[in-house]
Parts: C-alpha cells; structure tokens; sequence
C-alpha cells in the first residue's frame, strides 16, 4: 500500500483550515504515515467539521481534535469502515437528525438529482393495521412509460406478498428494496370489511434504469365561473425546471384564475426549483426575500462577515438556467399536501406564507426544515479535483431554512382542510372528483368541505417507496462559490 502524508493547512488567524482567500498566509504541517486506507475518514471528518450544521453538538468533530496529529490519525485509523465512521460523527440520528448521508458511487448520487434511478413504475405505500406486524402495500400511482405502466397494476391495488413471502415489518427492506434485485412479483389483495385478503393475482415487475419527469398532471378545470389549474408535481427536479415552467405557461395562456398544486407525494429535492415555482405562482414580488438559511455559528459569521446575501434566497423572474419565469402574479394558491410531503413542498409553502393566502388541503406533511449540500473529496469539497481513488460523497445537513419572518415548521404544516387519502376511495389523479382534488375545489368556489367522507379503515403508515430512494425526503442546495472562502487538509501520495 501506497504511504501518504496528511497536510494541515493552519491559518495565521488561529482558526484550523476554515477560511482563506490566499494560501500565503498558510503554514504547512506534513504528518508521515498516514495510509491510503483512511483518506475517506479524513475527508468525512473536514466535511463534517466544516459543514454540519451541528458540529458544535459532536464532540469528536471539535476543531481541536486535529490539535494533536498523532492522536488524529489514530482516531481516523480506529473506525475503518468509511460508513460507520460516517455514523458515529452524525448527531442523534433516532431523534435530531434523519436525514445525512453518505454515498460510494456520487455518479449514482448524481444521476438521482436529476430524476434517474432504477425503477420498475411503481409508486407505493406500506401500512398495517394497529398492532399488526403484517405489513401490506397499495399502488399510488404508475409512472408513464416504465415497466408497471404497460402491467396488470393500477392506482388503488393492493399487495401483501413479495415472490410469495407475506409481507412484513421485519422484511418488507429485503424483499421490496434490496438493491441486487431488479425483478419481484407482487401478489395482490383486496380489503373488506377491514380484512386483507390475496386474490391470487400475480404481477412481476423488473426495475430499470428510469427519467421521471415530476410534471406529472398538467390541467385546467371550469367550474363555477373559476379556471382552476392543478399541476401534480412529484419532486423538485432541477433538470425538469423547464417543463415545470411550461406547464405554468400553458395555465397562463388558458387564463386560470385560481391554482392548485399537488404535492401530496413530493418528498422535496432541488431548493433552486423550489425558489423558481414560487416565483412562477407569483411574480408581484421580484427581489422580496423568498428564504433565509442559518448554518452552523462558524459558517454563520463567515457568511455574515463576507457573504452575507449567501443567507438568503430571493424570489425572481429568472430561473437557475437563466430563462424566464412565466409567472401568474396570483395572491392566493391551495397545495394538497400528506405526510409523504417534505422539505422543498414545505419550502414553497413556508416561503409564500408572508405573502400570499396558502389554503392546505389533506394530511399534516412530514415537518423537514433543513436542507444539505454534497461534498466531494476535493481541496474545495466540489467535484473538480476530486479525489480519482474513490467515488464517495457526502450529502451532509448544513442548513435549517427559516421564512422572511424568521418562521419555520419543524412539526410540518398543518391542512386548513383536513381529509386523508382513504384506501377505499383513491380515486383518479386529476378527476375532479378525487377526494383531496375534490376538497380544494369546492373551497376555491366556497361550497363546505363537510360532505367529504372520512377513511373506513384505520391503519398506520409504515413508509412509502419514495423514501427508499437515494434523495428520499431531502432538500439540497448548490455549494455556490464556496471555494472562494473555504480550505481544508490534504492526502498527498509521495
């Protein structure tokens, strides 16, 4: 095995490696005997130091850790899987923070951004029943053109067995989410009277590599002198920035006088889409403050200190790409919103409260607030220079995002309109008689939303398919420019 060195770059000020514009204020310390096995530990451990947004809280990612270089790489050296080190420096996982992570593969990680992933077209939750270690799944919707679209499965059905084997709270991972299979067959169920039964129908599906595009309904509605528009839109991918403006120009142009956006299976994704469809429902409010972001105290004073317009996102009438936003210049939207929605959704939902009437229609969502950036094993943590003897990256929470009032809701947001998806009635997606569509018009044309029924069956929600994925409900960022301002150590092979 190769011998490395570890660089240390100390700054004048007495700050370990945080900032610098220019390496001739750097001093250079050169440790020997530093193996190539634990550079990724190195990398994870300067990520994390620099980033996390509660470093101060880990004890072991404390800036005088690498006071003592000896000491340091021992510590790197005593945890050699990358992942468990990973782990061991995240704070309270089961309480605090869900959602960091770390990949081996950013290629993978890279094509998830932009709507990639092996998928057979089957979107679905698991539930069971109160006290039930059986676990049964139902079909949410079919991704166009994948594998389930052209298959005897539909919206609304029922699963209770994987190749045969029932379903349950102990294997449901290995049977439905092993990522060395691609090919299962469900068998499918039915329920009456609260009872789960199999009906002896198979279908096989095969997972392969799948672009979703999150426009997935785009329609008007004419109903008692409104035009509603309703877009459906299952994730903030940046990639499909502009057929999500597309479809704000058609409303547009068919003249909508009312919006409804359905992000009852949006997990989150992209802050910058975030951003442009808000911008897209408004338009009124060019250059008002969108978000506010608060990182840990360190990055916090720098931004404050150097960058401070980094804090804070405003609404515009550009996109990311640069084209322009169709805007509806509308001071009202409804948003069906369930559990399954998170981080970005609540964002758009945050960050027009200030502005615009917001009227929630569904469940209460899932309550993400922070949002992360990936980090790759670069002398700047971008991809450029990246390390070329593996391909890890880190995905690590860096942020908690805050409204132009300083408000979040890290509980999530409660609906104005409360009506659950009932497993018995689903309905269409984008019928106007769907239940949760269904409630949102009749409160954009002021008839009571008491006549809804209420669910038949009580049941608990175990997950859902979409938290099984790379991204599940995450919320990132772009790293912006901050290789002008930060630094870090370095492994050099001699």
């Amino acid at each position: 095995m190769m011998k490395k060195y570890i660089v240390l770059t100390i700054l004048l000020s007495g700050l370990f490696m945080q900032w610098s514009c220019s390496d001739d204020d750097n001093v250079q310390v050169v440790i020997p005997d530093v193996t190539e096995d634990i550079e990724v530990q190195d990398f994870i451990w300067q990520g994390l130091n620099l980033y996390y947004l509660w470093q101060e809280s880990v004890p072991n990612l404390n800036d005088t850790k690498i006071d003592d270089q000896t000491e340091y790489v021992n510590f790197l050296k005593a945890t050699p899987d990358q992942e468990e080190f990973f782990e061991n420096l995240i704070y309270n996982r089961s309480s605090v923070d869900f959602w960091s992570w770390i990949v081996d593969d950013y290629i993978e990680l890279e094509n998830s951004f932009a709507g990639i992933s092996k998928n057979n077209g089957v979107d679905f939750r698991l539930s069971r029943f109160s006290g039930s270690n059986d676990v049964f799944g139902y079909v949410r919707l079919i991704l166009p053109d994948s594998d389930a679209s052209d298959k005897n499965i539909k919206r609304g059905d029922l699963f209770t067995s994987v190749n045969g084997t029932q379903l349950n709270l102990d294997n449901y991972r290995d049977l439905l989410f092993n990522d060395d299979v691609d090919t299962y067959t469900l068998g499918l169920s039915k329920i009456e009277d609260g009872v789960v039964s199999p009906t002896g129908v198979s279908v096989t599906l095969t997972k392969s590599e799948y672009t979703e595009n999150p426009v997935f309904i785009t329609k008007t509605i004419d109903e008692d002198g409104h035009k509603i528009g309703y877009i459906m839109y299952n994730s903030f991918t940046a990639n499909f920035d502009n057929e999500l403006n597309d479809a704000f120009l058609q409303l547009k142009n068919e003249g909508i006088t009312d919006l409804i956006l359905d992000f009852r299976y949006n997990p989150g994704g992209r802050g910058s889409s975030a951003r442009a469809m808000a911008s897209m429902i408004t338009g009124q409010f060019k250059g008002e403050i969108f978000d506010k972001v608060r990182f840990n105290s360190k990055l916090q004073t720098e931004f404050e200190n150097s960058n401070p317009d980094w804090l804070f996102d405003n609404f515009s009438d550009k996109m990311s790409n640069g084209n322009t936003i169709n805007s509806l210049n509308l001071s009202s939207v409804h948003i069906i919103i369930t559990s399954s929605s998170a981080s970005a959704s609540e964002l758009v939902i945050n960050g027009l409260n200030p502005y615009i009437n917001v009227r929630l229609v569904g469940e209460q969502s899932a309550g993400k607030y922070t949002g992360s950036f990936t980090l790759y094993d670069s002398d700047n943590f971008n991809k450029t220079g990246a390390n070329p003897n593996h391909r890890y990256a880190l995905q690590p929470i860096v942020l908690e995002g805050v409204n132009k009032l300083d408000e979040n809701d890290k509980d999530g947001f409660e609906p104005h309109i409360e009506i659950p998806e009932e497993l018995d009635n689903l309905g269409v997606l984008g019928e106007d008689n769907e239940p949760l569509l269904r409630a949102a018009i009749n409160d954009i044309i002021g008839v009571s939303a008491k006549h809804i029924r209420t669910k038949a069956y009580s049941f608990e929600k175990v997950t859902d398919s979409r938290m099984h994925t790379l991204l599940k409900d995450n919320m990132f960022f772009e790293n912006k420019e901050l290789n002008k301002l930060f630094k870090r150590t370095q492994i050099k092979i001699k």
